[in-house]
């Protein structure tokens, strides 16, 4: 009796014993794909507890976070034939556990070698200037390179950007120069515009002042008053030359006035000497009149 209850409790214990080596505890990160008898099942097991079939089945855990691979650094000639050195980084995540582990025998060596490879491709179709401006869309061209292959392996990309591009030391030198040249252009092209519209505005407000020459002295009145307002500067003050001509314009203009004014006077001068030789002349001619007219009186 005491033997039956002995084998009975030995049963047990071996029962429990093989439960408990079919448990297993998938986490959160990760798929279980199981094989049975050699087979994979098509189904994959969820995050939680999950029972294997003891000595049947055996279960290979695959993760499904979002992978980052650095790419080493690869050497390759532009399509305008420079030679650069371009390292990147791909991020990417299993989406199918079952095909991932099935179809590639190690998915990230996989995925590394194909995005060597994809690197060098396009270092090779682009050019230096697309390399080192327009890198948007050598991502989205890496991208679809990459995810062409690793569609089948039941992995996506999910972005790949391009991390350095190292130039030969001699090119950066060129470059160097170039952007040193153009920044000095665009410099003399601004000091020049600068003194070409201040040329502009000066020419018009010459033309405003000698128009009006008034303008002038109120220019000449706030620069002075600018200028005292420090009081520790001694302010000499030279006459201008427009000053000059002014006082000249008014001097011509009283000139002519004066000679106009003695014109007139002596217009008015040689009319009143006519018109007085005019009156002697007419009383010459009435005396003379009389004289002739008695003479005749006296004769008869």
């Amino acid at each position: 009796m005491e033997g039956a209850v002995i084998a009975v409790v030995g049963v047990a214990v071996l029962a429990l014993l093989v439960l408990r080596s079919g448990i297993r505890v998938i986490n959160q990160i990760e798929r279980g794909v199981v094989f049975r008898w050699g087979k994979a099942q098509p189904s994959y097991r969820q995050p939680g507890i999950t029972f294997l079939i003891p000595v049947a089945d055996r279960m290979r855990k695959v993760n499904v976070q979002v992978i980052t691979m650095p790419v080493p650094t690869q050497e390759g000639i532009t399509r305008d034939n420079v030679s650069v050195k371009v390292d990147a980084v791909v991020y990417f995540r299993v989406t199918d556990p079952v095909r991932a582990a099935i179809e590639v025998q190690d998915y990230m060596f996989a995925v590394g070698q194909v995005a060597q490879s994809s690197l060098r491709s396009i270092i090779g179709k682009s050019d230096l200037d697309d390399l080192l401006s327009d890198r948007e869309r050598l991502h989205e061209g890496l991208a679809l390179m990459i995810d062409s292959p690793a569609a089948q392996w039941g992995i996506h990309i999910d972005r790949v950007e391009i991390k350095d591009v190292q130039l030969p030391e001699s090119l950066k030198r060129s470059m160097s120069r170039q952007a040193e040249a153009e920044r000095e252009r665009r410099a003399r092209v601004i000091t020049a515009d600068g003194e070409f519209q201040a040329a502009q505005q000066l020419a018009n407000a010459s033309r405003i002042m000698s128009d009006s020459p008034e303008a002038l002295q109120l220019r000449l009145l706030q620069t002075v008053v600018e200028v005292a307002a420090e009081k520790n500067s001694t302010l000499v003050m030279p006459v201008p030359v427009e000053l000059l001509r002014y006082f000249d314009r008014a001097t011509k203009r009283m000139d002519q006035e004066i000679a106009k004014n003695e014109k007139s006077e002596g217009d008015a001068r040689n009319a009143e000497t006519l018109e007085a030789g005019e009156a002697g002349e007419a009383g010459e001619a009435g005396e003379a009149g009389e004289a002739g007219k008695n003479g005749t009186d006296t004769a008869e």
